[in-house]
Formats: structure tokens, C-alpha cells, sequence
């Protein structure tokens, strides 16, 4: 590749990785415009709404559910598709206060992206979690769902990656030796 072809590529990735942090300061500050303003104009965002308009609705419901919040973005992958178009995953550790309680989630999010006019924005989010539980408490199972009143929000992590389930029926018996509680 040559130099500016290398220069393009890193700059997408920085722009694209820039969406992630911002994304989280935006939930974190209860900004609705600048979050809604993070993703693609002219799209559907799937059950999160037909338009921004409709976004903006969601994610106002959805940031009303708790007080406070600390989104920690802990690592993001790019993978570029072409000039426009890319996709990436990006884990997250948030804190939520909720009715006296500070409950923890790993989080991950699973991006497709898309620049238009030069910007680089979200096309499409999906969140899936690992977890969630009090701060004062460990996650534990069998659902790995400890929020009160979130409980229709089941995780879907580690098992909805392709690789989970193979890895372990290489070892039958170990996976739930490993994970049963004390």
C-alpha cells in the first residue's frame, strides 16, 4: 500500500474508533443530539427506530431507565470493508445507578459503519452483554441478569459467538465443571 492509501485507512480507523468514545460520553451526559447525530442520516436503525427522529425517542427511553452512567470503552476492532463501509466490535464496561443500587455490565457491541460526505457514522448497533449485577455482588448465574426490573434483557454472551460452543465440546463435562458456582 502506498503512503496515502495507509494514511486514508488510519484516519478512517481513528474516526470510526473517535464514534465509540463519543457514543459513550453522549449516553454518560444525556447529549440526545449529539448521540442521535453519531449515526448515518437517511437510515433505519432497526428496532431502535425507522429515522432519527424515532432514535432520538429510543434513546430517551432507554437513558430515563437509570440515573447515572459510566460507559468505559476497554477495547474496539475496525475492520474497513472499502472507502464507506466498515464493521467492528467494541467491549464496554458501564455503571449504572439505579434506585440505590450501582450496577456493573460488560457490554459488547457489534458496529457496521458508513461514511458519508467524508464522516464516518454508525450505520447499525447491536448490543449484547456478558452480564449484569450490583457493584457490591459477583456475576453469577444461572441468567447472569441481576438488574432489577431489566430482566426481559437476558445475555446472550459468551454463547452467541460462532466459536463458543465448538471450543468447548472439545472437553465434554469441563465447560460446566468450570462454571458452576461455589
Amino acid at each position: 500500500m502506498d503512503i496515502p492509501a495507509r494514511l486514508e485507512r488510519i484516519e478512517a480507523q481513528l474516526a470510526i474508533q473517535q464514534l465509540a468514545v463519543r457514543y459513550a460520553r453522549a449516553a454518560d451526559t444525556r447529549d440526545l443530539d449529539a448521540m442521535v447525530a453519531l449515526f448515518a442520516p437517511d437510515r433505519g436503525f432497526g428496532d431502535w427506530g425507522a429515522n432519527r427522529v424515532e432514535l432520538r425517542a429510543f434513546f430517551d427511553r432507554v437513558l430515563r431507565r437509570f440515573y447515572r452512567s459510566m460507559h468505559q470503552v476497554v477495547g474496539h476492532v475496525v475492520d474497513l470493508d472499502g472507502d464507506d463501509a466498515a464493521h467492528g466490535t467494541v467491549y464496554c464496561r458501564a455503571e449504572h445507578e439505579d434506585r440505590g443500587t450501582w450496577v456493573i455490565m460488560a457490554i459488547c457491541y457489534d458496529d457496521r459503519y458508513l461514511r458519508v460526505d467524508g464522516e464516518w457514522y454508525f450505520e447499525r448497533r447491536t448490543v449484547d452483554h456478558w452480564y449484569s449485577c450490583d457493584v457490591l455482588e459477583r456475576p453469577h448465574g444461572p441468567g447472569f441478569q441481576s438488574w432489577p426490573g431489566h430482566e426481559h434483557h437476558r445475555p446472550s454472551l459468551p454463547h452467541r459467538f460462532p466459536t463458543w460452543e465448538p471450543f468447548w465440546r472439545s472437553t465434554p463435562g469441563l465447560a460446566d465443571e468450570l462454571s458452576e458456582s461455589p
